[in-house]
């Protein structure tokens, strides 16, 4: 007996730490989501700083604040996203809230705030949560998760093909046909924008980010720092692995910009990102002839720029696409992936892929909130 339509709502705070992502879906079964409607609530300076404090470590009475108003900040997010697309709570199966990343150190821990039982109470609606703890649990990073979504959703149906995203941080997956397992591959490669947006605030105070590529467009790649960051040891690290600001954060984009001043220091981060990208495209996938990029760093000029020519290489590498031009606005494809990820959680399946975790096997994941 084929299932209804459901209707859910995905949410996605990133490592980027730009804001709160909705997205509001419908499912026809696992391998068939349709994006309804998508809002972006951009954290405002004091919720960003607040934030920002958790992540530094701050006090206990912070972080339990904080919890609770990472889930208030969720709720607007959500009643904008249905007052823009004309429908009730009570229309939707569920809510999915992976919540905001504080500390993630796999295989001890991945830790995200945002209280779900706030959205419960709210709409009405049952919430999933606490999508990686179950992985890392289960000896995985439970992280990168998006990749089945990568899987069931977004892959070629007759060729090989690279999804990429580039956020906060960066990760791939290495999809041979959409909705076979076999030959898949995720990880995180490294930095995405965090980075390059750490160096670029502390250049220029007044901007949030490297707006338009000016900064890096102005400056000049250390050539000598660039190889010295290349040389990190989780570059050349074999996956599953994964990453987050613990390593690549505010202390790293200070220290570059100790080395490298100005807008040099910029141009230097690019370069870091748009390398370690190509490098684990062309180690991991060699033979992929196209990677499809969503997140934030699409949008930053240089960087395309500077990755379509580290993939091309000599010209026998894969061409660079965005995600746009083929599904719908990449900037809501990690919000409609864990909404397909708390929809399998509410039919009981298993939402990791272990070639891209590293987990004993497959888990159901998250948590469920009653409505």
């Amino acid at each position: 007996m084929t299932e209804p339509p459901v209707l859910a709502v995905g949410l996605m705070a990133g490592t980027s730490l730009d804001g709160i992502d909705a997205a509001l879906v419908r499912f026809e079964g696992p391998t068939k989501a349709t994006l309804l409607e998508f809002i972006s609530r951009p954290y405002l300076a004091a919720e960003r700083t607040a934030i920002e404090g958790g992540l530094q470590g701050g006090p206990a009475s912070m972080l339990a604040l904080l919890h609770v108003a990472l889930a208030e900040w969720a709720a607007v997010a959500i009643q904008q996203l249905l007052v823009k697309a004309k429908v009730r709570a009570s229309d939707l199966a569920f809510i999915s809230f992976p919540g905001q990343t504080i500390w993630h150190e796999p295989p001890m821990v991945s830790w995200q705030l945002g209280e779900p039982a706030i959205l419960a109470e709210r709409f009405g609606v049952r919430v999933v949560s606490g999508f990686r703890s179950r992985d890392v649990a289960a000896g995985g990073q439970g992280a990168p998760l998006v990749p089945m979504a990568d899987l069931l959703l977004f892959g070629a149906s007759d060729h090989a093909r690279v999804l990429l995203n580039i956020g906060g941080m960066a990760n791939l997956t290495r999809v041979v046909r959409r909705a076979r397992e076999d030959g898949s591959l995720a990880f995180d490669t490294g930095p995405g924008v965090a980075v390059i947006d750490g160096v670029a605030r502390l250049v220029d105070p007044t901007k949030p980010f490297d707006v338009d590529g000016a900064l890096a467009r102005q400056g000049h790649v250390n050539r000598v720092v660039l190889d010295e960051l290349l040389a990190n040891p989780f570059f050349a690290a074999p996956p599953p692995k994964s990453t987050g600001r613990e390593r690549f954060g505010a202390e790293y984009a200070l220290q570059l910009h100790r080395r490298v001043p100005g807008p040099d220091g910029v141009a230097t981060a690019v370069a870091l990102t748009a390398r370690t990208i190509a490098d684990a495209v062309h180690r991991w996938a060699p033979k992929v002839p196209e990677v499809v990029a969503s997140g934030g760093g699409v949008h930053h000029p240089v960087l395309f720029e500077s990755l379509a020519t580290a993939l091309r290489g000599d010209g026998g590498g894969p061409t660079l696409n965005r995600f746009d031009d083929l599904f719908f606005s990449g900037d809501a494809k990690e919000a409609v992936a864990f909404a397909l990820l708390g929809y399998l959680t509410i039919h009981g399946q298993p939402g990791n892929l272990i070639t891209a975790t590293g987990a004993q096997g497959p888990r159901v994941l998250g948590s469920i909130t009653p409505a």
